[in-house]
């Protein structure tokens, strides 16, 4: 099987769900990866609503797909839909990836992936989270950074940047400065990172002095309209040795931008779409994903 050959009747499907989707690169990502391992099973995209999220995932058990990735603005509204949680979606607070399983004949739970033409009529949602390992790895392998003893300015507090912060925390942070435009939501999270991880020091708003990374785990800079996710009147990027933006489409936000013009290492979030996926991909599939062919697909759709 190659990208190119057609659906058929056989053809099993998986999706990634968010409001926007269009500027998504998962479907280039997982349709080579597919093509790689020779799986006659489709990646698809689809704009969804928030209040429609429910019907949506219900849709998709109806017609057995195989599972589903969660963006925008999905990832803490799918906890409360799931029927059960892996320790990586409760660890971290929020589900990018759901797994569609069944039971086989000895009333064990499998992916329905590993299930061939005939899928029993009981169907069951697992979510996970593969973001949270994803951008430790990406902080390392783009911008050299490991998390401990790190001094980090983090930019935004919604389901992706919670899930920073708590990983950035377990892997021994050293300092986390949290920013997001409602203040409200900053008080649970600190107080939550101070429970679960002490030895992390934890700070409402901009610092003073020199941090090692700024990360936007915002959505300011999708859009060419968007403002910059960081106030420069109260933070300095020149305090910042590296900036990191979640965003990878644009290859280079004016967050970037202007983090390098003022002298930081800068790096999109390229690395972490990869290693959320193929992490998506195993759990799905149960085989190792193809990195270096996801990875080719997604220069070739983002850079051209």
């Amino acid at each position: 099987m190659n990208s190119t050959d057609a659906i058929a009747a056989t053809t099993r499907f998986c999706a990634v769900f968010g409001q926007p989707v269009r500027h998504s690169a998962s479907p280039a990502m997982h349709n080579a990866a597919l093509a790689a391992l020779g799986l006659d099973w489709r990646y698809l995209a689809f704009e969804v609503p928030p209040a429609q999220l429910r019907e949506a995932i219900e849709g998709c058990r109806a017609m057995r797909f195989l599972g589903l990735n969660l963006t925008v603005p999905h990832k803490l509204l799918a906890l409360d839909l799931m029927d059960e949680l892996d320790f990586t979606a409760r660890e971290w607070g929020a589900v990018n990836t759901v797994r569609f399983e069944a039971q086989n004949e000895s009333g064990e739970w499998l992916p329905l992936g590993r299930f061939g033409a005939v899928i029993p009529d009981r169907i069951r949602t697992v979510g996970f989270n593969t973001d949270a390992d994803a951008i430790l790895r990406s902080l390392e392998d783009d911008l050299g950074l490991r998390a401990s003893g790190l001094r980090v300015v983090l930019l935004g507090a919604g389901g992706a940047g919670r899930v920073a912060a708590l990983r950035l925390a377990s892997a021994g942070a050293a300092e986390l400065h949290l920013v997001n435009r409602t203040e409200s939501k900053l008080g649970p999270l600190r107080e939550e990172i101070a429970r679960r991880f002490p030895a992390t020091q934890v700070f409402l708003g901009y610092p003073s002095g020199k941090v090692d990374l700024v990360l936007n785990a915002t959505s300011l800079g999708l859009k060419a309209s968007d403002s910059l996710p960081v106030d420069l009147a109260r933070f300095d990027l020149q305090q910042a040795g590296a900036a990191y933006d979640m965003i990878y489409r644009p290859a280079e936000t004016p967050f970037l931008a202007e983090a390098r013009r003022r002298g930081c290492r800068t790096a999109n979030g390229l690395g972490m779409l990869l290693y959320q996926g193929a992490r998506a991909l195993e759990l799905w599939s149960g085989r190792p994903a193809p990195i270096e062919a996801m990875h080719m697909a997604l220069k070739q759709q983002i850079y051209g």
